[in-house]
């Protein structure tokens, strides 16, 4: 088979490697597209490898394909199912075959367009993090978005859903800012030259946003999230690490504010996969748009330009995809 692989940190190349085997009470898949997350690009170009150089498909976990082999009684051949594979388990999406424990793997609804669910891996961690950032799930008056990516516009439709009077989403990238206002953002902030603080701060006249989501993966961000939230408010860390070992924060404003703060990780590891599951009836059923997602797409033998397009956030790309497909 083919598949991308991570020789070296900041360098992908595409090689061909052998089938892989599917595990007792596993599946093999053939995949048939796969998405790179925010993630996939902390691993590749800052070093959170772990070690994980020469491995076919790493570091990707959010795929779709159709099962081949099957030592599991809930999959079939031929079944289209959604890969969601936990770190350390199998993510290696990247690769014309994967071979995974069967508890992370869902089946696809019949009559479901699979390039449009794929998203429902990303979405499903979105829920899953919802859960966690506003336990009560009812609305509030204000809620800020900083990054303005596949999952920070996933924040944005659930917020708007679950009933936020104003929500504020910021971004670098002014097209992404675009898809924001037109998802239901009151105020798109393009950062660095507008101030999400600011914004913030103008709309709730001086009182900060009861929720503040950090959805982009940089220190800045998540210092950011303090001075915007109100006292006594709810801060949600969801990005990836910027770099390993310690980072800065306003430990001191965080201290006087007193916001309960939540980090997200293990949706993997929810019993029954339910989030995955909400994701993938919500999208089935239209309820959340993931048309902004469906595009730039490569194919494999591109893959090297995949990664690069969506590090450097090329115009037009709120979510870059992969075609595994031969």
């Amino acid at each position: 088979m083919n598949a991308a692989v991570l020789v070296a940190p900041g360098r992908i190349e595409v090689g061909h490697f052998d089938v892989p085997e599917p595990t007792p009470g596993g599946v093999l898949v053939r995949m048939r597209a796969a998405s790179i997350c925010g993630s996939d690009l902390h691993v590749i170009f800052d070093g959170f490898h772990r070690g994980n150089l020469g491995l076919p498909g790493y570091p990707g976990h959010e795929g779709v394909g159709e099962v081949v082999a099957s030592d599991s009684p809930e999959f079939s051949p031929g079944q289209p199912v959604l890969t969601v594979p936990a770190p350390s388990e199998g993510n290696r999406c990247f690769a014309e075959y994967l071979a995974l424990d069967a508890r992370f793997v869902l089946p696809l609804p019949p009559d479901g367009d699979p390039t449009r669910l794929l998203l429902a891996q990303q979405l499903g961690t979105t829920i899953y993090a919802m859960r966690k950032f506003w336990p009560s799930g009812e609305g509030a008056a204000c809620a800020t978005v900083l990054g303005a990516g596949s999952a920070g516009l996933f924040f944005l439709q659930q917020l708007r859903a679950a009933g936020f009077e104003k929500v504020i989403v910021s971004d670098l990238e002014p097209y992404r800012l675009r898809v924001a206002r037109e998802l239901g953002a009151d105020l798109a902030v393009h950062a660095p030259r507008e101030s999400v603080v600011e914004a913030t701060m103008d709309l709730t006249e001086g009182v900060g946003a009861d929720l503040v989501i950090e959805a982009a993966g940089y220190d800045a961000c998540r210092a950011q999230c303090v001075e915007a939230v109100r006292e006594r408010g709810r801060i949600g860390f969801y990005g990836y690490p910027e770099r390993a070992g310690s980072a800065p924060f306003p430990i001191e404003l965080a201290f006087r504010k007193a916001p309960t703060i939540e980090f997200t990780v293990g949706t993997q590891r929810e019993p029954a996969l339910r989030s995955f599951r909400e994701a993938l009836r919500a999208i089935h059923e239209g309820r959340v748009e993931v048309g902004h997602c469906l595009e730039p797409r490569f194919p494999l033998a591109r893959a090297p330009e995949a990664f690069a397009t969506a590090r450097e956030r090329r115009p037009g790309a709120v979510k870059v995809g992969i075609d595994l497909a031969s």
